[in-house]
């Protein structure tokens, strides 16, 4: 059956589901994975395999229960109730195969302490984050993100998002840089400050889906999440690609390593112009017209390590209102750091771990090589910890030209907690099928 599957001619080669293509009727796609599960980096491990991947031949305690209560993801990440992933999975019916669970809540950190982030004019008058008056600019400008049309002049109040920066947006409403701060960093989800002067359409798009995904739920977040974890998303597509006819192949290796386009056990060939004909593996090739990957598979220009501390809990973190699942950010500038700190916390009650138990990652672009005290603020913040796992990841980002050379290198995130960036690579993955009909 392997090697009829590698005889075929394929329409597109995707490595791994962690870059999700399900494929149609008219075409033929070949899914290829150097592992024995879908999903990449993005997977979810039962505690066994954590061990594994963390302390090797050691076995996990049997305090915390069964192995197979667990689903620990390795890149965690919320989704907004109302963003541009949810309307896909919709869109390609793959909801069919998943449950979601509202998280609990969404914080941030200032000073010492952690609020609850306010996402509209009501909720800022009733933050404790901002002092009276600042409440009331805070509101004000929470009314004109609400009313922004961006089809209504009227809604504009004589502003050109296109051309005003985000900068300028801000200081028309004279707000303090601590307001500054959660919003662009807690809202908006930038990582660092560099949004400030770039034009403020996006900006305002980003704290509106915000207040328009809170109001998804009557909850205390924007966000929602998958029950059994981030993994359960490309398992769900390897069933949806079955039906359209989609062949899968697993744990698969090169049988000849070359310097050339190649790395961790599968081999890109390409012609002489230098474009993707076909994709080798124990020494038969697939022959092929795309190549969907992400950069582990054909590496690129390498732009930041992302450190992570992974932390076995048995309470909620402190200060949250026992929130089951929740997020904190860490805004660079109350930490004094370049770039922001993430801490993601989900628990037994979305079935990522046994009775009592919950997991939460402390997530951040490493600036040092000291892991451990780079991550203490955020580790500072989650109480007794059962059991903490350190780890740092290259985070890479492609420099082809996919025009040229037929591959599409995905852009997954690993430092954000939020899944907005891969949406802009699915939308990336139906445009090749546009272009192969």
């Amino acid at each position: 059956m392997i090697e009829s599957a590698r005889q075929l001619r394929y329409s597109i080669v995707v490595f791994n589901l962690s870059t999700i293509f399900t494929g149609n009727h008219l075409e033929q796609v070949l899914h290829m994975d150097r592992n024995d599960y879908y999903g990449g980096e993005s997977t979810s491990l039962h505690l066994t395999q954590l061990w594994k991947r963390f302390r090797g031949s050691e076995q996990p305690p049997e305090s915390l229960s069964s192995s197979r209560d667990y689903n620990v993801d390795m890149i965690p990440k919320f989704m907004m109730a109302n963003g541009g992933l949810v309307r896909v999975l919709i869109h390609t019916n793959v909801t069919k195969y998943l449950n979601f669970k509202a998280v609990d809540g969404s914080f941030v950190y200032k000073k010492g302490k952690i609020y609850k982030v306010p996402a509209t004019d009501v909720e800022a008058l009733k933050s404790t984050l901002m002092g009276l008056f600042e409440k009331r600019r805070a509101r004000k400008f929470f009314i004109y993100v609400q009313d922004y049309d961006e089809n209504d002049p009227k809604s504009h109040e004589g502003l050109d998002l296109n051309k005003v920066t985000a900068r300028d947006l801000i200081s028309k409403y004279g707000l303090e840089d601590d307001t500054i701060d959660f919003i662009g960093h807690a809202l908006a989800l930038h990582i660092d400050d560099s949004y400030l002067d770039q034009p403020a359409m996006d900006f305002v798009k980003r704290v509106k889906l915000y207040s328009e995904s809170l109001a998804c739920f009557q909850g205390g977040s924007p966000y929602i999440y998958l029950l059994y974890g981030l993994g359960e998303l490309p398992q769900a597509f390897a069933r949806l690609s079955a039906v359209y006819g989609v062949t899968g192949m697993l744990l698969l290796l090169a049988f000849e390593l070359s310097i050339d386009h190649v790395y961790l056990g599968l081999q890109v060939e390409f012609d002489a112009d230098g474009k993707a004909v076909g994709v080798t593996s124990e020494g038969e090739t697939a022959k092929c017209k795309k190549v969907v990957c992400d950069p582990s598979y054909l590496p690129d220009k390498k732009v930041d390590k992302v450190a992570r501390a992974v932390c076995i809990m048995s309470h909620p973190i402190p200060d949250t209102k026992d929130s089951h699942s929740v997020q904190v950010i860490l805004p660079q500038k109350q930490l004094g750091r370049k770039s922001d700190m993430y801490l993601f916390c989900c628990s037994y009650t979305h079935n990522v771990a046994s009775k009592g138990k919950y997991i939460a990652f402390v997530t951040t672009e490493a600036e040092t090589d000291n892991l451990e005290v780079e991550s203490k603020p955020g580790i500072d913040l989650l109480g007794p910890v059962d059991e903490i796992f350190f780890e740092t990841y290259d985070r890479f980002v492609p420099t082809n030209n996919h025009d040229a050379d037929n591959c599409f290198i995905s852009m997954v995130s690993r430092l954000k907690c939020t899944l907005a960036i891969v949406t802009e690579d699915w939308l990336m993955c139906f445009a090749i099928c546009a272009i192969l009909h």
